[in-house]
């Protein structure tokens, strides 16, 4: 095993790709992360290597020792490398821990889309089989981690996992049971079952900004995508191009009209819109909606002149919904090429949910 030195601390290796290509999970002194749709190792990085003690379970108890005293007073930045001779990841050593970080990516990264045919996961069940899996893994959470709280995992399911458990597919019934059975020793009590909307496999629309606008004035129009690592997860659809902007006249001035598609999980409500052309710029929120309308301003940021706006050249207008992150359109193809590729042909590391996905996509 080789240790590099990254970012103050020291790894296996650097992370394997960016997100959302990268399955990723914080065990006791160290996180661990995978490529979602490449075969390889873990790369582990050492947060506190002292509180890391169950890497025995990982490198046996000969190569835990070999690494604790090969790093033993060596700063990572002073050196650069340290090889640790014979020592290695044990087979199947990680593979449970691998499938729980899935599990962590699925509720952040999955691409749930109705333009693209791509079907939501149940949340309930996603949260409640990484809630088995933590606890089947506490070995790897002597200390509280992001991704050991059980207890915050199932909490806002208790009434969607109590309706669950009264009957239907038996496949879920064992495992809400499994999870009724964890929850007395988290302290979480399960509501009692009270009447819940059915899983529903499509989708709510925000209507584009284009959508019912379509009369002669307006001075411009265009579709951009959402960079996802720049949204909350669950908002919106997971499609590229399902921002739709025009611009249209207002006195003698100018207004963006920002649109996009929803998801149908949580409100798009406050998130922040940015419109550049050139420039031309400008700022606002969605409503609940996922619409949101604002005034533009010219490179003096004095309110956009009418005549200015009908000259303006708006061939390479950018909007940004969220944060402005550096993503590419090859990325998020990349994840729902892995998403169709798990719903097509569910594997050994399946969750629940995927496979009930899997069979009402027909």
């Amino acid at each position: 095993m080789k240790l590099v030195a990254d970012s103050g601390l020291w790894s296996t290796g650097p992370l394997v790709a960016p997100s959302p290509l990268v399955a990723v999970l914080e065990v006791s002194g160290a996180v661990l992360s995978w490529p979602i749709d490449e075969p390889g190792p873990a790369s582990i990085t050492f947060t506190d290597l002292a509180r890391a003690d169950w890497l025995w379970r990982v490198l046996g108890e000969s190569g835990h020792s070999a690494l604790a005293a090969a790093v033993e007073g060596r700063v990572p930045g002073d050196e650069q490398t340290i090889d640790v001779n014979g020592v290695a990841v044990l087979p199947g050593s990680v593979d449970q821990l691998r499938r729980l970080a899935l599990g962590h990516w699925m509720r952040r990264w999955w691409p749930a889309s109705h333009r693209d045919g791509i079907v939501a996961l149940d949340a309930a069940l996603v949260d409640a089989e990484i809630a088995l899996l933590t606890a089947a893994a506490q070995d790897f959470f002597a200390d509280d981690t992001l991704d050991s709280d059980v207890t915050e995992l199932l909490a806002p399911h208790s009434v969607a996992l109590n309706v669950y458990v009264q009957g239907g597919d038996p496949r879920v019934v064992v495992l809400v049971r499994a999870v009724s059975e964890l929850t007395d020793d988290v302290g979480i009590v399960l509501a009692e079952p009270v009447p819940v909307a059915q899983r529903r496999d499509d989708y709510a629309l925000a209507a584009g900004a284009d959508r019912g606008q379509r009369g002669p004035g307006a001075i411009a129009r265009g579709t951009s995508s959402i960079a996802w690592a720049g949204v909350p997860p669950t908002v919106f659809d997971a499609a590229e191009n399902t921002i739709d902007w025009l611009i249209e006249p207002v006195g003698s001035g100018a207004n963006a009209v920002v649109g996009a598609q929803l998801s149908g999980g949580d409100s798009p409500s406050g998130i922040p819109v940015r419109l550049r052309a050139g420039s031309i710029s400008g700022t606002g929120v969605l409503d609940d909606r996922g619409q949101a309308r604002f005034a533009l301003v010219d490179e003096q940021r004095q309110p956009l002149a009418e005549s200015t706006a009908w000259n303006h050249d708006w061939e390479r207008t950018t909007v940004t919904v969220g944060a402005d992150i550096d993503e590419s359109p090859q990325t998020r193809q990349r994840v729902r090429d892995f998403a169709r590729a798990r719903l097509a042909a569910p594997g050994g590391d399946a969750y629940l949910a995927e496979i009930l996905a899997a069979e009402s996509d027909y």
